[in-house]
């Protein structure tokens, strides 16, 4: 898998090694979360911007002292092994389905997400994959498996990437592809992508969860850190956050919708 090498360095020193979503890098939440936590504070933090999956190891290797990650499943096998402690559940928004303003497998008429993927697989029209076990990837997959498909042939592509640069490369194939909220209205609505199907469906929510890394360098760090993320100035934060009026997150307040509690 390729490592989207995204190091974001808050001034000259470090003392805390966070490993995130590429989705909640690219929104500019994380710079805004961190800019305040640093002026509470005069830790500095050092984002390495990864899919969930490449995370949690960075996590199980204590390569890094706490992660934010979006994938329960991956989430509730890291908390029973012992790799992450503590989540806390900061922020919600939904995945849609991405594509061109041509739709040729007319996903707007679809019923369902499951019957959005199956007008495209039907019509082996083009979709890009993250194909990189990150939080969206695995959604995507849990959702061609409950629309009764694999996806395969020339039409299914694989970036191999982060968001950001997933829809970038959608927009080139006029290609569908399932992004998060997010980042679609940050990179794939200004490349040109519409969002095709967006509707309200428990399949496409989409959790963010903060966990510590136990006996890493920087625990008390990462410790102060999730104290300033369960604060009323982080959730403040999470809820400003927009793009021509819409809101990009909305915060939990450690409230999960999906447990994570193995």
């Amino acid at each position: 898998m390729r490592l989207l090498a995204l190091l974001v360095l808050l001034g000259p020193a470090l003392a805390l090694r966070l490993a995130t979503t590429t989705s909640v890098y690219d929104s500019g939440l994380l710079d805004r979360l961190l800019e305040a936590f640093l002026r509470e504070t005069g830790i500095r933090v050092q984002v390495l911007a990864v899919g969930t999956g490449q995370a949690l190891r960075l996590a199980e290797r204590k390569d890094v002292d706490a992660v934010l990650v979006h994938a329960p499943s991956l989430e509730r096998e890291a908390l029973a092994r012992g790799i992450t402690a503590e989540p806390y559940c900061l922020a919600q928004n939904a995945f849609l389905l991405a594509g061109p303003e041509a739709d040729p497998a007319r996903v707007r008429e679809a019923e369902s997400v499951l019957e959005a993927l199956r007008r495209i697989a039907a019509q082996k029209a083009p979709f890009v994959s993250r194909g990189d076990r990150s939080g969206t990837h695995l959604k995507e997959l849990e959702l061609w498996e409950k629309a009764g498909l694999k996806p395969q042939g020339p039409w299914y592509l694989e970036s191999g990437a982060g968001m950001g640069q997933t829809l970038v490369l959608a927009a080139e194939k006029g290609a569908y592809t399932l992004t998060d909220l997010a980042t679609f209205l940050t990179v794939g609505k200004r490349r040109g992508l519409k969002a095709l199907y967006a509707r309200e469906d428990p399949l496409l929510l989409n959790q963010y969860a903060f966990h510590l890394v136990p006996g890493s360098l920087g625990e008390g760090e990462a410790q102060r850190l999730r104290a300033f993320l369960a604060s009323e100035e982080a959730a403040r934060i999470v809820a400003g956050l927009r793009v021509e009026g819409t809101p990009l997150f909305a915060p939990l307040r450690g409230r999960c919708v999906f447990p994570l509690r193995p």
